[in-house]
């Protein structure tokens, strides 16, 4: 789904040969892949808290032939990190999810080299006429208790308050840029709402949901996603944030 922005992020990230990089919560590290092959004799350090994700990134890196790469479990907001410091960090809509932002934020700026350089990207507002929103829109009157994933989407939606974090932290020359994409749902409908029903806020809000309901309201969600697929698959109108900073 956010692969659709990997090209505004490593514009923003401007990763040159030789640089070393962090990419913040990595997932499966395709972003770090990315980054590996961007830093050429440079260096690429994924880090995230799912062991079965990192897991899945070292076999990925292995099997790409990938040398330059390295996977850690941790937590980016007290993971101890080594070495001279950073050249960039990245996050491709990892970094919103922490305790305490500014002091993540922090600790990220003191793991960075001087005239290091942050690019992540991170969701905007949803609203009505935003086309993921209509889409889920039967879902909002069961959205009413939002899990911490939910929370932490939540948490740095306004660029006030991104540039607020970020300048606790001691980052300097903040910019902040929309950019709009049509993002991949998987291949129809069906594979969508398969998508977003396994989503963990999804998830959470609706686990005491009658089964009857819930299969009501995962036919309503299919039909109205309907609209987007496309010859190539589900192609659904989406933004986000691109945010830089230096430290």
């Amino acid at each position: 789904m956010m692969e659709a922005f990997d090209a505004p992020l490593f514009d923003a990230a401007g990763i040159q040969a030789g640089h070393a990089v962090l990419d913040v919560g990595c997932g499966t590290g395709l972003t770090t892949r990315l980054a590996a092959r961007k830093a050429g004799n440079g260096h690429a350090l994924g880090i995230d808290l799912s062991e079965p994700q990192r897991e899945r990134a070292r076999r990925d890196a292995a099997a790409e032939g990938i040398a330059n790469i390295a996977f850690e479990r941790g937590d980016a907001q007290v993971h101890p990190f080594d070495g001279p410091g950073f050249d960039v960090v990245i996050s491709r809509g990892g970094v919103m999810f922490f305790a305490d932002l500014v002091a993540t934020f922090e600790h990220l700026r003191e793991a960075m080299a001087p005239g290091g350089r942050l690019a992540f990207v991170g969701p905007q507002p949803g609203d009505a006429g935003n086309a993921y929103a209509r889409a889920t829109a039967v879902l909002t009157p069961y959205l009413r208790e939002p899990s911490p994933a939910a929370r932490g989407m939540g948490s740095l939606l306004a660029p006030e308050r991104i540039t607020d974090v970020l300048t606790a932290a001691g980052f300097r020359d903040i910019e902040i840029s929309p950019v709009n994409a049509d993002m991949g749902f998987g291949a129809d409908a069906r594979d969508a709402t398969d998508f977003v029903f396994s989503m963990a806020p999804i998830r959470h809000t609706l686990r005491s949901v009658d089964a009857d309901v819930l299969a009501g309201l995962r036919d309503q969600v299919r039909d109205a996603l309907g609209e987007f697929e496309t010859p190539l698959g589900m192609r659904i109108p989406g933004g986000v944030w691109v945010v830089t900073a230096g430290r």
